[in-house]
């Protein structure tokens, strides 16, 4: 049994986009500040508490680094994003691998010209799975809008235009996401001209398309190091950084990956940077991505990926922390 506590299914979905009008009408402006401070208060992860292993050195469908990965809760599968081989930065192409909760691959989907893949979310629609991520790539090879996709095993989606996307908040210049599925809430990290900044949803604004005001609203707060993903739990985000072991990925010391947490109805940090030594012995190990599962006996995770292995075949390694205080 995996220690997730689930058994996968195997229907395949349909490809869907999220088409219609944009909705920057009806967000806040870039440059708004907190939007409301009321969401209730909850426990946090101590991010200073030991690491878990869910999996180390998995395998994926391509040869290149993991950007990110996000839970279905409902269907009990993994998504892993990762770069696509032979493809430039740029363009914004990413191939997504299904998984089980054991890290074996299942299948991939090619997504080209959606963004750079820092964090998105895997929403249970039925037996399908349905990801939100970002979409129509810029010239640095990030996404300017926010797609529903449905996961369609073996295929290749081209991006869906801005304009028939999503672009929740009016004045963002790029846009990724991450869901709490204890919660229900979704937590939109977006770029202004002005810098980042956070937005957090009830999730049923994306499963019903209709976004509105989001309950919080505030600058990212400054976090030294090179940012690799994010994601929220109750009244708290957390923030991932850190670098690869240099030269050839030799493990060097405990490395520079740390963990950070925000209050999100101050947007403060609460706890942090605190370090991580989570598989501090594998070759390469640069930080990618953050998500938050609750297992079916009813305890919340917070997932730690990092894309690990030699140059030409990285692999997937995934770790989880799940001391609340």
């Amino acid at each position: 049994m995996n220690r997730l506590q689930g058994s996968p299914l195997s229907r395949r979905g349909l490809i869907r986009t999220g088409v219609g009008a944009s909705l920057a009408a009806l967000g806040l402006g870039a440059g708004a500040q907190t939007a409301s401070a009321d969401v209730a208060a909850t426990k946090r992860f101590d991010l200073t508490q030991p690491s878990y292993d869910l999996f180390r050195s998995k395998d994926t469908h391509g040869p290149r680094v993991q950007q990110s990965f996000a839970f279905d809760w409902v269907n009990k599968y993994l998504f892993v994003a990762t770069k696509r081989d032979g493809s430039p930065e740029s363009a914004g192409d990413l191939c997504i691998n299904k998984m089980d909760f054991d890290g074996n691959f299942i299948s991939y989907m090619h997504l080209d010209g959606f963004g750079h893949g820092v964090a998105f979310a895997a929403l249970p629609n039925g037996s399908d799975t349905e990801l939100w991520i970002e979409c129509a790539t810029n010239t640095s090879g990030y996404g300017t809008a926010l797609a529903p996709i449905t996961y369609t095993a073996n295929t290749t989606l081209g991006s869906p235009a801005a304009s028939a996307a999503y672009q929740p908040i009016a004045g963002a210049l790029e846009y990724t996401c991450s869901v709490d599925p204890v919660y229900q809430r979704m937590i939109v990290r977006y770029h202004t001209s002005a810098g980042k900044r956070i937005a957090v949803y009830p999730l049923s604004a994306f499963q019903t398309r209709s976004f509105g005001t989001p309950l919080v609203d505030f600058k990212q707060p400054t976090i030294s190091g090179t940012a690799q993903g994010y994601t929220l739990y109750g009244s708290y985000m957390y923030f991932l950084t850190g670098d690869p072991y240099p030269g050839d990925g030799t493990p060097t010391g405990d490395g520079n990956t740390y963990v950070t947490s925000i209050d999100i109805n101050t947007g403060l940090v609460e706890q942090g940077p605190v370090l991580t030594k989570a598989g501090s012995t594998l070759q390469y190990r640069e930080p990618e991505g953050l998500a938050i599962y609750r297992t079916d006996a009813g305890e919340s995770r917070l997932f730690i990926g990092f894309a690990t292995g030699e140059e030409g075949d990285r692999r997937s390694s995934i770790f989880y922390k799940n001391a609340l205080i």
